[in-house]
């Protein structure tokens, strides 16, 4: 636990899923490019041209690839659109054309991706869940037919916090001909990647919840080597070759990698965040990460288990199962959640009845787990959460 790198909020912060804490580096960073913009305005740039390039060293860590195959940019929707703008055109006639997301994806991936099928009078088809919360791999398969082109998956799902098997499923959809990408949101920085070595196709996600670079941070991309001979399809002029990008040519020359998906001028300010980020976890392994964020969330369901038999476990039990945050289903999921952070606790909840709790590898410690479960249990026990509906603050 390297709690002592950041500016914890006061009380107990159980919402690092959503929008990680402060990192002391990251407020430091962007203090730092601020005092390059003070003291020396557009000369600055001579600091900040390479920027992002330079943090994809520390982001292909994150998320096991090569440098050269990532790049922090844009935000997960709009990366997403620029790379299926690369990879998926069909051709009139061709019986491939469908796309596969899931039922449970976070909507802006969904809308995303209708759109395209839209725009090739494709089906986008959603993949099932029998329980509303959880997939599973048979159901998954089910989906992915010879009529399919590209399937997008999220490595953990944004509600349940369920973990699927990113090497066996980009394995299986490969094999059939189909390009598989992956949304990571919701496990980079908390659980360890290989998206190199499992030869998964695409990958975007974002790095402000467990990644801790900021609100609105750039977001990630990931596009395997093997398709960087690829034209990326939206070009911009940060995207072209940095050794002639300022002769301002009209000719688009790409620049190497994932570097090409780059549109406008970054946001230096923005990525100033990411870069404070990144010291931290340079310090730390993220197989470390990941035992920490097992031992943690094993602590809280078995809590959960013994003193909250009202609150029904969604996230699953395994392991390998399992991301960063522990998901309960309760009818008044969201007035305790009200009433959580009117006691000082900062939980996160998802409609209609799912109270989301993070305890994070970096910074959450057991004693506040257990003070949560025990906030929780007298909440329940004296009924005070249902104030919060009875005075119209939850509908």
């Amino acid at each position: 636990m390297r709690r002592e790198l950041f500016a914890m909020p006061p009380g107990i912060y159980m919402d690092g899923n959503s929008l990680g804490v402060m990192p002391h580096a990251a407020r430091e960073a962007v203090l730092r490019r601020l005092d390059d913009w003070q003291r020396d305005a557009v000369h600055g740039w001579d600091k900040w041209f390479g920027l992002a390039e330079s943090l994809s060293p520390g982001v292909a860590r994150l998320v096991g690839a090569l440098p050269h195959e990532v790049m922090a940019t844009g935000s997960i929707t709009s990366n997403l659109h620029s790379l299926m703008a690369t990879l998926y055109h069909p051709q009139p006639g061709d019986t491939r054309r469908h796309l596969v997301a899931t039922s449970l994806d976070f909507p802006s991936d969904v809308y995303a991706m209708q759109s395209w099928a839209d725009r090739h009078g494709a089906e986008l088809r959603l993949i099932p869940s029998r329980d509303g919360q959880t997939l599973t791999t048979e159901d998954i398969l089910a989906t992915l037919t010879d009529d399919v082109a590209v399937v997008l998956l999220p490595t953990v799902l944004y509600r349940s916090g369920q973990l699927l098997d990113i090497p066996g499923l980009t394995a299986e959809a490969q094999a059939r001909g189909i390009l598989v990408g992956w949304d990571a949101a919701h496990s980079v920085g908390s659980v360890p990647h290989e998206l190199h070595g499992s030869g998964a196709d695409f990958a975007v996600w974002c790095h402000y919840k467990y990644v801790n670079a900021g609100p609105g941070a750039p977001g990630g991309l990931f596009l395997h080597e093997r398709h960087h001979g690829r034209m990326p399809a939206l070009r911009g002029w940060w995207g072209h070759d940095k050794t002639s990008q300022f002769e301002m040519a009209h000719h688009f020359r790409p620049a190497a990698g994932a570097g090409g998906y780059q549109l406008g001028t970054p946001p230096v300010l923005a990525l100033a965040g990411l870069e404070g980020a990144l010291e931290v976890f340079a310090t730390v392994d993220m197989a470390d990460i990941r035992t920490r964020s097992l031992a943690l969330t094993d602590h809280m369901i078995a809590l959960a288990d013994a003193h909250l038999p009202e609150l029904k476990m969604v996230t699953p039990r395994e392991h390998t199962q399992r991301g960063g945050h522990v998901a309960l289903a309760h009818p008044d999921a969201l007035a305790l959640s009200v009433a959580l952070r009117e006691r000082g606790i900062i939980p996160d909840f998802r409609q209609p009845d799912i109270l989301r709790l993070a305890p994070v590898a970096l910074y959450t410690t057991e004693a506040e787990i257990e003070e949560t479960v025990r906030v929780l249990r007298d909440l329940l026990d004296t009924g005070s959460y249902k104030a919060a509906r009875e005075v119209g603050l939850v509908t």
